[in-house]
C-alpha cells in the first residue's frame, strides 16, 4: 500500500513538472551597467551548468540599482562598479558585511570618436576649444562619474571644465554620446571602449590613485538566498572569471 501511494506522489510531481507547475529556481541580479555583456555570457553559463536555474538580469547604474533595491525591489544578487554603492548597502542592512566579495576590476579611459582628429593625451588636453561636450556618468548616483570626479579633482580641472561636462544615467550611455559623435570626448571604462572599437579610440588611461573594484553579494531580503549564494560562488569561479576576462576585466 505504502508503495503505492509513494508511486502516486511520485506520479503527481512528475506530472506538475511536466506541465510546468513546478518552478525552476530563479535569481534576480541586478548589476552594474558596464558589466551588462559579460554577465548576460556568466547568467547562459550559470543556467547551462546548473539544470533548472533561471538568472534573471537588470542592468543600471549602481546607484540607481541600489535605490530600486532599497524601495523594495525583489532582487537576489547585487553586484556594484565601486565600493561606496556597496558601502551605502551595508549601512542600510540592504547587504549583510560578511557576504559582499570583490570579484573583479576595472581601469578608467578617455575616449574620443573613431574619426577625430584632436589630439588628446593627458586630461589637461580637455582644456582645448575643440573639447566643448564631455560626457560623464553623473556622480551622483554613477561609480564611473564619481572615478571621473575624483581624477579631474586631483588635476585641479574639475572647475574649468564643469561647463562642458554631460552626465549621462549610466557608463553606457556616455559610451554611446562619443560612438555616435554627440561628445567629443568621454569618460568610460576600458571595458565599454572595447565594444565599440569601430566607433570610439582610446586616448589615454586617466590616472587614479583609487582601485576600480567591483564587489557582489546577495542581499539580505533575498527570496532564493541559497540560490544567489550559489550566483555569487559562481562569478568568482574559475567558468565566470574567465568570461569576465574574454571582456577585458582584471582580476580583484
Amino acid at each position: 500500500m505504502r508503495n503505492f501511494i509513494a508511486k502516486r506522489l511520485l506520479a503527481v510531481v512528475l506530472g506538475f513538472a511536466a506541465t510546468g507547475f513546478v518552478n525552476a529556481a530563479e535569481v534576480t541580479v541586478s548589476a552594474a551597467a558596464s558589466l551588462t555583456d559579460a554577465f548576460k555570457e556568466i547568467a547562459r553559463s550559470y543556467e547551462s551548468q546548473y539544470a533548472g536555474s533561471k538568472v534573471l538580469l537588470n542592468f543600471g547604474a549602481s546607484g540607481a540599482l541600489l535605490q530600486q533595491i532599497s524601495k523594495g525591489a525583489p532582487v537576489d544578487v547585487f553586484a556594484s562598479a565601486d565600493q561606496e554603492t556597496m558601502d551605502r548597502a551595508v549601512k542600510e542592512g540592504l547587504v549583510a558585511p560578511a557576504d559582499r566579495k570583490d570579484f573583479v576590476r576595472n581601469t578608467l579611459v578617455l575616449i574620443t570618436p573613431a574619426d577625430s582628429a584632436a589630439a588628446v593625451k593627458r586630461l589637461d588636453d580637455l582644456r582645448q576649444p575643440g573639447m566643448q561636450r564631455i560626457a560623464i556618468g553623473n556622480p551622483a548616483s554613477v561609480p564611473v562619474g564619481r572615478y571621473t570626479k575624483h581624477a579631474l579633482d586631483a588635476a585641479k580641472l574639475w572647475a574649468p571644465l564643469e561647463s562642458r561636462l554631460i552626465n549621462t544615467q549610466n557608463v553606457r550611455q556616455a559610451l554611446d554620446y562619443v560612438a555616435r559623435g554627440e561628445a567629443d570626448a568621454g569618460f568610460v571604462y576600458a571595458t565599454d571602449a572595447a565594444l565599440m572599437k569601430d566607433k570610439v579610440k582610446v586616448a589615454f588611461e586617466v590616472p587614479l590613485d583609487v582601485p576600480i573594484s567591483y564587489p557582489i553579494a546577495k542581499t539580505s531580503a533575498s527570496a532564493n538566498s541559497a540560490e544567489a549564494a550559489r550566483f555569487v560562488a559562481y562569478v568568482s569561479g574559475p567558468a565566470a572569471q574567465a568570461i569576465l576576462g574574454k571582456y577585458g576585466f582584471l582580476k580583484p
